[in-house]
């Protein structure tokens, strides 16, 4: 189960493997320190799996080793097969993506924008525009996360039990209205925020589809990829492969209370960040990215709908460095624009990497990351388990050292 089977001999894709052998070297010198406590790292050419590095443990204290089938917590990297999801909607008409979202989420109708206060007693103003669906996807809604801790308004979502953790016994829809009856951080539209919104997306497609979310989610893209072991919680089967969760604390130390969550099922299904994977399914997830929707002959999403998402939706071509409102990444955002649920490189020279333009990519909270380079042929996936994402500079210093192992 969850196997990782190489598929193509690194030097016959132009990857050097020597030059791979630095990418073990750094991360093992993460954990030796005890920064953190394993890892593994995919890299996949032409849809191909060519290279897979380990290192650590699952399991530090219990002594369980990373291992193919290890169970990691994707968080954020969950937020772009729920965009998906939306978007295998938008084909079948359910929505226009400049639809007012009010017309189905009642508490969005009449939304109303922070202008001053503190989050006892905000003043606040209509908005002059309606949160519209493609406000959503692309994080220029107005919404917030309660954990960011730089606004009243992130305050306001903190005081009603939103803080990096969301309550358990409260429901997708019960969430959405304790978003969307608190005030917008600013007019939709007319910035960048991290938030959640793809959590909204992901209510709006229980809504189009008259399902729930992890049943859409599983019908629709998980079973025809083959995604056998991507649930929202673990099943009996998936607890012993389950990585153990780490917080920064000078050094990674465990954290049993919040690294439980992952074992309970849950209501409010988060398509924000509520998905658990391995790296071999996600692996499948990356290939239909790199194949414009479709890999194996199992198509996801048409190619037109996949090149819309995978454009920069920031107005006048932004880059998230002059657009965004917050510093949610330790990665710098010049030259990343955003598109329908992930970022998109505009120009590596205004990045000051070696990354292709049009690379999609996106993180989550325990230092996971991705990243899909259609000019290259290219897909990587780094799995870890250290909470928070921004702790150390793993994912950029990873994307140095996979694209200098590349031959051509």
């Amino acid at each position: 189960m969850g196997q990782l089977k190489i598929e193509v001999a690194p030097e016959d894709v132009d990857i050097d493997p020597r030059a791979l052998a630095r990418v073990v070297r750094y991360l093992d010198e993460y954990v030796a320190a005890d920064r953190l406590a394993g890892w593994m790292v995919t890299v996949a050419r032409g849809g191909r799996l060519a290279w897979v590095g380990r290192g650590g443990h699952a399991d530090r204290e219990e002594g369980t080793p990373v291992a193919d089938d290890t169970v990691w917590r994707l968080y954020s990297m969950t937020k772009p097969l729920t965009s998906i999801a939306a978007m295998i909607l938008y084909e079948e008409g359910a929505f226009d993506l400049n639809d007012d979202v009010g017309q189905w989420i009642e508490d969005l109708a009449e939304p109303r924008v922070y202008v001053a206060g503190p989050a006892s007693d905000p003043a606040t103003v209509p908005s002059p525009e309606p949160v519209r669906v493609h406000h959503l996807l692309t994080h220029t809604s107005g919404l917030t996360y309660g954990f960011q801790q730089r606004t009243p308004v992130d305050a306001m979502y903190r005081e009603r039990g939103y803080d990096m953790f969301w309550p358990e016994e409260k429901d997708l829809a019960a969430g959405v209205r304790d978003w969307c009856t608190l005030p917008l951080l600013f007019t939709p539209g007319t910035a960048w925020n991290y938030s959640v919104a793809t959590d909204v997306v992901g209510r709006l497609v229980e809504i189009w589809s008259g399902e729930s979310l992890d049943a859409f989610v599983a019908r629709r893209i998980l079973r025809p990829l083959g995604m056998a072991d991507t649930t929202w919680w673990t099943r009996e089967d998936q607890r012993e492969r389950l990585a153990m969760l780490y917080v920064h604390d000078g050094r990674a130390v465990r954290h049993e209370e919040i690294a439980a969550q992952a074992t309970r099922p849950t209501r409010l299904l988060s398509g924000g960040g509520g998905l658990l994977s391995t790296a071999g399914d996600y692996q499948r997830f990356m290939s239909m990215l790199l194949g414009g929707g479709e890999v194996d002959g199992v198509r996801i999403v048409a190619p037109r709908t996949f090149e819309l998402m995978a454009r920069n939706h920031l107005p006048d071509d932004r880059d998230l460095a002059s657009f965004a409102r917050d510093s949610f990444s330790e990665i710098g955002q010049e030259g990343v624009g955003f598109g329908l649920g992930f970022s998109v490189v505009l120009d590596g020279v205004r990045n000051r990497s070696l990354v292709s333009p049009g690379t999609l990519a996106w993180g989550g909270a325990a230092s996971t990351y991705f990243w899909v380079d259609r000019e290259a042929g290219l897909s990587v996936g780094l799995y870890t388990q250290l909470l928070p994402s921004w702790t150390y500079p793993l994912r950029r210093d990873l994307q140095q050292l996979v694209y200098a192992a590349l031959l051509a």
